[in-house]
This record gives structure tokens, sequence and C-alpha cells, in this order.
């Protein structure tokens, strides 16, 4: 075999870690992004990781008299080092430069330098991984599936090195790993001056992230993130990263200040001071942390907080809190001297705070003999349990932080959908309150609206007929315009004396009844609990109110696309962004497409002789529709089970790694597959495809109703049975499509390798837009029509180049 025209083993594993470093980069960017932006910027990464590389694969083939086959080895190391070098400074100068979040030209171009400057570093990925697959066609299945195993483990990786150090310090690292490619595609060629270079460059990286991580550890680090969301970071006590939060807290324990709550009574005595330190994820989500000495009348202020409505009502309970933040709902429990209180945190990082780290000012409630802390997803943990509850509250519990998963699916909360409360249902005594808070915005109380049309789906679930008599709402209004409004939702009809006691209380405190068996503030409340069909009614309401199900579980986002230019409809308060995020979705998705096509289509279109592309409509068909069907598939899984594995990490490490570790072996297996003689293997490959889409598509939805309340391992189990092969299908359609480019017109197949790209770069954000529009079954369903067209497409192949 000609030496020139194949790869060692050297190069094997540079392809691995080119592809190990990229992947952990771009998910790692999700996170970066959500810090420094907000949460609904972060799923451009994938975006903006996609069109750097099919940028640096359309320059390849733009330039096939600079990038030869004589110096592909040469470059793949070239490439490689400057991967590692551009990430470093491209990270350097996204973190010096505050981010205009203005609707307006400028926050526009913002967007756009922002996109630029971070696929940089893609760029030179993008040239390594075009050139390795492309060049080297006789190897294309194993090239490929090295890089697809290197992407599954990176995913996974990701997840541990957040649990070591942080963000920036995460960036360093990775860069290493590029370094340490280029080490390996030097050596395969024998190239010294490239191997001295990047063996020096990555000892100083190993090295500084070694001491870093040191001083991330003591709380002192020299590289930091300066610009949060347009503003300059104050001071920080403590910073902790992993890969779903960035967790902050801040502020002085030892002076007292007016106590925060979401919704304090106006009849709290404004000289009344508390003291306390503040927490938040991703400079967004805010909890407070109370401090605490042993004596509860310094905690008196939570008995005036709407969020506690619920303990007037339900003494002497057992109480399940969903999400515990900084132990302010577990201490309201105790305050009330409530029977038993198990708290739910997802994030591990934020009990360590809460009992370890200041746990001494907290006043250790775990040390409670009443009180239990579970890490775990509430939903899920609750679904394994036999145990019934007399109180199970949430106080604006929301997911407006990427995570690392998370940010391939826009915002979407699984404690938000009607399969979500028929369980919290299930598991209350026939006494039992379920309590959920929100806010409400004067006028237009959009999140109230569907937390109520959420409520009356879920009563009807469990047999319920007229949800009326089982709702109480009750607001506080902080000012003429937003407020907070918590919900009490019961199994049985709210008693004479429940409904007197809520009256009560709301006059005491002077906060407002929005509904109850007895009253309703408007029509819409009224519509919404009387038990009649809400979906039409939903349906042609100003904002989307429909309740939320694990297929369409998007509570947040309740603008429709339609609407993405009405800025009446966009403003909503205090959670207007969660409005304005679905139009950023629109004008993500119209800048990808422009300059997709600018820099990757017009190019391809201007450079290539009309010769060339006579005939090869049936290729640019294939690889149009499998770029576009991988990713719809893709995310729409990432999306399905995130739900079902009951936390970001897991939909992380299960998903992605399962996929993309499963296509690696897919590509493999047709590494001995001749398209000249044995092209019906191909064509069977490609039919089985569809035949596991179709099965796929169809028992998902059975096998997670199923097994939701398996525990942990086995759901992640479960996941992976059922991703495999699917992967291992997936994978195929690639290497096979290259086998009979490269046999067909080799020069084409970079330009194939380009169009591939350029769709899945769009696709990243189309996903999102189907799901949020219709559903997440229709993200699927649509990526199988895709297939069915490459299928096709294959078939056609022959005829036009035969």
């Amino acid at each position: 075999m000609d030496k020139q025209n194949t790869v060692g083993r050297s190069s094997y594993v540079g392809i691995f870690m080119v592809s190990l470093a990229t992947l952990m980069y771009e998910i790692l960017l999700t996170r970066i992004f959500s810090v420094t932006m907000m949460y609904h910027f972060a799923f451009m990464a994938i975006s903006v990781a996609m069109f750097g590389m099919t940028a640096g694969a359309v320059v390849v083939y733009l330039l096939p008299g600079y990038f030869t086959q004589e110096r592909a080895k040469y470059h793949l190391a070239l490439s490689s080092f400057w991967f590692s070098i551009s990430i470093i400074f491209s990270f350097l100068t996204h973190a010096c430069i505050p981010f205009v979040m203005h609707y307006s030209i400028v926050g526009f171009y913002s967007i756009i330098l922002t996109y630029v400057v971070i696929s940089i570093p893609f760029f030179f990925s993008g040239i390594c991984i075009c050139l390795a697959l492309t060049k080297f066609s006789r190897q294309v299945s194993k090239l490929y599936a090295a890089d697809l195993m290197g992407a599954g483990i990176g995913c996974v990786l990701l997840v541990y090195v957040l649990k070591i150090t942080d963000g920036p310090t995460a960036v360093i690292a990775i860069a290493s790993l590029a370094s340490i490619a280029s080490i390996f595609f030097a050596n395969d060629e024998g190239y010294k001056k490239i191997m001295r270079r990047s063996f020096r460059v990555t000892i100083l990286l190993v090295a500084f992230t070694m001491m870093h991580t040191v001083l991330v550890n003591e709380q002192v680090p020299l590289l930091r993130l300066v610009w949060i969301k347009q503003m300059i970071q104050p001071d920080l006590l403590y910073e902790k990263w992993n890969s779903f939060s960035r967790i902050a807290v801040w502020g002085n324990p030892y002076i007292p200040e007016a106590p925060y709550g979401w919704g304090i009574s106006s009849v709290y005595p404004p000289e009344r001071k508390t003291r306390q330190l503040h927490m938040d994820i991703d400079a967004c989500a805010y909890t407070p942390i109370p401090v605490f000495t042993g004596n509860l009348n310094d905690l008196d202020y939570l008995k005036y907080d709407i969020t506690n409505l619920v303990h007037y009502i339900r003494p002497d309970s057992k109480v399940f809190i969903i999400g515990t933040g900084g132990g302010r709902d577990v201490l309201s429990a105790l305050m009330f001297n409530q029977k038993s209180i198990v708290g739910v945190e997802i994030n591990e990082d934020i009990i360590d705070v809460v009992t370890n780290k200041f746990g001494d000012l907290v006043g250790h409630p775990e040390r409670d003999a009443r009180v239990t802390f579970v890490n775990d997803e509430a939903r899920s943990y609750i679904a394994r349990q036999k145990e019934e509850y007399d109180i199970i509250q949430a106080s604006l519990i929301d997911t407006w932080a990427a995570t690392a998963a998370g940010a391939y699916v826009l915002s979407e909360n699984s404690l938000y959908t009607v399969e979500a409360w028929e369980n919290f249902l299930q598991h209350l005594t026939p006494r039992g309150v379920l309590t959920f808070s929100r806010w409400f915005i004067q006028g237009m109380p959009g999140e109230t609206y569907r937390l109520t049309s959420l409520a009356s789906s879920s009563l009807k679930q469990v047999g319920i007929d007229n949800p009326r008599d089982h709702v109480i709402i009750v607001r506080r209004m902080l000012d003429n315009n937003y407020g907070v409004a918590t919900m009490l939702l019961s199994k049985e009809p709210f008693s004479k004396d429940d409904l007197d006691a809520v009256e009560k209380i709301a006059r005491k405190m002077k906060f407002d009844i929005v509904l109850s068996p007895r009253f309703s503030l408007d029509p819409v409340f009224e519509y919404l609990t009387s038990g009649k069909d809400i979906d039409t009614f939903a349906k042609k309401f100003p904002l989307n109110i429909a309740a939320p199900t694990d297929n369409t579980p998007f509570f947040f986002h309740m603008l429709r696309l339609k609407d993405v230019f009405n800025r009446r409809l966009q403003e909503q308060g205090i959670t207007s962004f969660n409005m304005k995020a679905v139009v950023i979705l629109v004008n993500l998705l119209a800048i990808v497409i422009i300059l997709t096509f600018l820099c990757i289509i017009v190019p391809l279109i201007i450079s290539t002789k009309k010769t060339a592309l006579r005939g090869c409509f049936p290729y640019f068909l294939f690889f149009f529709s499998i770029g576009l069907g991988f990713m719809f598939i893709e995310i729409s899984q990432m999306q399905r089970l995130i739900i079902f594995l009951g936390h970001p990490t897991y939909g992380l490490s299960v998903v992605l790694f399962t996929l993309l570790l499963s296509s690696g072996l897919g590509s493999y297996s047709t590494q001995k597959i001749n398209i000249l003689s044995n092209r019906k293997s191909a064509v069977v490959r490609l039919l089985l495809l569809l035949g596991v889409l179709a099965v796929f598509g169809k028992l998902t939805p059975y096998v997670i109703d199923a097994f939701k309340g398996s525990t942990t391992m086995f759901r992640i189990f479960i996941s992976a049975l059922i991703l495999f092969p699917l992967g291992l299908f997936m994978g195929m359609p690639f290497p096979l499509g290259m086998k009979t480019a490269s046999v067909n017109s080799s020069s084409l197949t970079p330009w194939l390798w380009g169009i591939n790209g350029a769709t899945s770069v769009c696709a990243s954000v189309l996903a999102v837009v189907i799901a949020l529009s219709f559903s997440i079954s229709t993200t699927f369903w649509t990526g199988f029509s895709c297939y069915i067209v490459a299928f096709i497409a294959f078939f056609c192949v022959k005829q036009a180049r035969g």
C-alpha cells in the first residue's frame, strides 16, 4: 500500500485526540456562554463549532494546490498545533469583551463577532479532521471511527475535568490535548521541528493546568471570567464549576440587611434586618443563604413569605422540597415545626455549600433529625419512592442556566410537565398539597396562566373532573408590574376550613386571592379550571399557555414563533428574557443560514468547475440529508432522554457517549466494504438503519414510561441499550458515502464533507426550532425522513455516476 496515501497508528491517536479536544471544547463553551451571556445563547456553541469546522473543510477544498496529498500529514500536525494555540487566544478574546444583548444593530453585530471569534479554533480542527477523512479514503472507516470515539470519550471526560477544576482552566487543559494530537501526527512522518514545538507547548499548558487547579481549589485563581452578562464580576467568597452549573457565593454574613424573600408581605416591619449570603447559578438563577445561629426567631420573616403559605393550612406534615437551594425552604419547614423534611437538590455542589463550605453559618440543618438532604433529580427520585407526603413544595424552581447537555435542548424543565405533576399528585397523602410558586406579571400573567393550565390537565389525568375545587392561587405584588403567585393544588377538594384559613392569612399579610373555589380574579383563570377543553382555548390565546408535556416540555417559552416580532407580547416583566430567547433563536437561525451560505456554499459554487459538479446532485442530497438527519436524531434524543434519566450529567454522558461510541463502531464495521464489488452490502445497511430508526421512534416512549420508576443505574442501562443500535447504524452512511464518492470523483470529497458540515450547522439550530414549535417527536421523525431521502439519493448515485 502506498505510504503517502496511508497513515500510521500515531495518526489514529492524533485524530482521536483532536476529536476529543473538539467535543470537550464545544461542550465547555455551552457552560461558559451560559455564564458570560445567557442560557439561551449557550446552545449556540454547537452551531459555532460546526460552522468553524465546516469552514476549515471548505478551505481544504478551495486550496488543493496547498493542501496536497504529499503534504497532508504535515498539515495534520500543523493544523492540530494551531488548533491548540487558537483555543487559548480565542477564549481570552471572548472573555475580555462584554457581550451586548441589546436587540439592535449593535447587538446583532455582537452575536456575529462572538460567533466568528469563537469559531477560529474549530476552523483549524475542521482542517485537520477534513484532511484525515478525505486524503486517506482507504482508511476512512477506521479514521471516522477514531473521530467519533474521541468525541464520545470527550463528552464524558469533561464531566470529570469540571469536577476537579473550573471552566477557564479546563480551556487550557483542552488546549493541551490538542497539542498532544500534534505530537502524534508529527511522529507519524518524523516532523521533528513540529514535534519539539508541540512538546514544549504541551508541557507549558499541562504545568499551568495543574498549578492553576490548585489555585482554583484555594479560591485564588489567576484566570477567571471578568465580564458576566455585560457586568464586571464582583468579588466572590466561593466559586465552583461542574458540568451543568457554575456556583458563585458572595456577600458579608456579618452585616445585617433586609431579608431576601420571593414574596415577603408588606406588613413585615421594614426595620427588621437579618444576616444572609447570596448564591447564584451562572450569574442568573439566584437563591439566598440565610444565616442561622439556632434561634428560629431570627428567621421569622420566612413566615411572611407567600411561598410558605402551604405551611399554615398543613401543620405537622411530612414535607418534600424540590430544589433546596441555599436552604431557605428547609429552614422554613423547620420554622413551622413540620414533622419531617426531605430536601432533594440536583446539584451536589449546592448541597456542599449549605452543609459543608458555609455549614457553620447556615446552622447545619442536615444535623437536625427531621431533615434529610438528597442529591438527585426530584422527579425521578420521588417516582422510585413508595413514601407519600403531606406537602410537596417548589419555590420558583427553574433552569435559567444552561446545562452541558441542556444547552442542546434550550431550557426545557422536566418538573413542569403533565407527567411530572401526575407523578407528584400520586405521591401525596389524601390531605396532601402540591405547591408551586412562579412570577405573576400584571396584565398578562403568562407563567401563572400556564401553571393553572398545567394544574387542570394534571388533575384530569388522575381522574378529577372539576379542577376548580382543588386549586388555590394567591399572589403578592412586589410593584405595579410584577409579583409572585403561589399555587396550592390538592388531591381532595379544599375544605371550608382550608379556604377560611387561606383568606384569613391573605387579609393579614395583604396578599391577593387570584383563584379559589370561591373567587376568580379574571375569566381566564376561571375557564382554565372549569374542566372544559382548554387546548382549543390555549391555541387562541396570545401566549402559549397550553399544559407542557414530556413531548413539549418548554414551560418557560410561551412566545410562538409567528409572534417573534410582536414587542408587546415579548414584554413579560422579569421573565421577558424567556420570551426574547425565542427571538434570539430565530435571529441565530438567520445568522447561521447567512454565514453558512456566504462562507461555505458560495465559495464552493464559485470555485467548483461545472464539469466537476455535473451529475453530483445525488451526492449533494445524500450528504445534505445525513447531516440534517444525524443532528435531528441526536438532539431529539438529548431532549427526550434527559427527562427519563433525570440529570443533565447523565443526559450528556449516556446519550452523547453512547451515540458517538456506537457510531464509531458502525463506521469501523464498514472498513472492509468494497463499494465497487459489494454495493449490495451498503444498501442493506442503509435499509437496516431505516428499520432501526422506525422501531426506535415507535417503542422508545413506551420503554421510557415502563421504566421511569427504576433505579438510576437501570435507567442508564436501558437508555444505552436502546441508543446503541441506533448509533451503530447512524455511523455507517458517512463512510459509505465517502467511499462511493472517492471512487467516482475523489476531488469532490472535501466539498461533500463541507456540505455535510454546513447542513449540520443549520440543523443544530433548526432542530430546536422544530421541537419548540411542534414537539420532540416531530424533530425525531423529521430526522427519520431525512434518512429516507438519503437512502433514495444513494440509489441514484450509481445511475448518475455509473
